[in-house]
C-alpha cells in the first residue's frame, strides 16, 4: 500500500541544476527517515542524501556535500532533491526512500520508488 513515486529527472548539462520530487503515499513520511540513492548503469545503489524522521537533520555522502540539498514538503508528503552543479559522472537513476533509522545503505530503507533517470551531459 505504500507508494514513492519521483518525477523531475530528464537531461541536463554539466553544472545545470534539477529538482527532484518524491510523492509518498500510505505512510507518514515524518515518522520515516527519508533517503535518495542513485544508481548508474552497471554499478550498485549509492547513497545521496537523508532527512532523519521527526527531526528533520540532514546527512549528505561526500560527493554531494554543499551541491544537493534534501528536503520535504510536510502538507504535501513529498520529499525533494535538489541537486546543483551536476557533473556527468552522476548520471544515474535517482530513487526515493523510507526507513525507520538513518543509514546509507539500501538494506537500512524498507520502501522504495521505482526512480527518475537524470542524464548529464558533457
Amino acid at each position: 500500500q505504500v507508494q514513492l513515486v519521483e518525477s523531475g529527472g530528464g537531461l541536463v548539462e554539466a553544472g545545470d541544476s534539477l529538482r527532484l520530487s518524491c510523492e509518498t503515499s500510505g505512510l507518514t513520511s515524518t515518522s520515516y527517515t527519508r533517503a535518495w540513492f542513485r544508481q548508474a548503469p552497471g554499478k550498485e545503489r549509492e547513497f545521496v542524501a537523508a532527512l532523519w524522521r521527526n527531526t528533520g537533520r540532514t546527512y549528505y555522502g561526500d560527493s554531494v556535500k554543499g551541491r544537493f540539498t534534501i528536503s520535504r514538503d510536510n502538507a504535501k508528503n513529498i520529499v525533494y532533491l535538489e541537486m546543483n552543479a551536476l557533473k556527468p559522472e552522476e548520471t544515474a537513476v535517482y530513487y526515493c526512500a523510507a526507513g525507520p533509522i538513518l543509514g546509507v545503505g539500501r538494506w537500512e530503507y524498507n520502501y522504495w520508488g521505482q526512480g527518475t533517470q537524470v542524464t548529464v551531459s558533457s
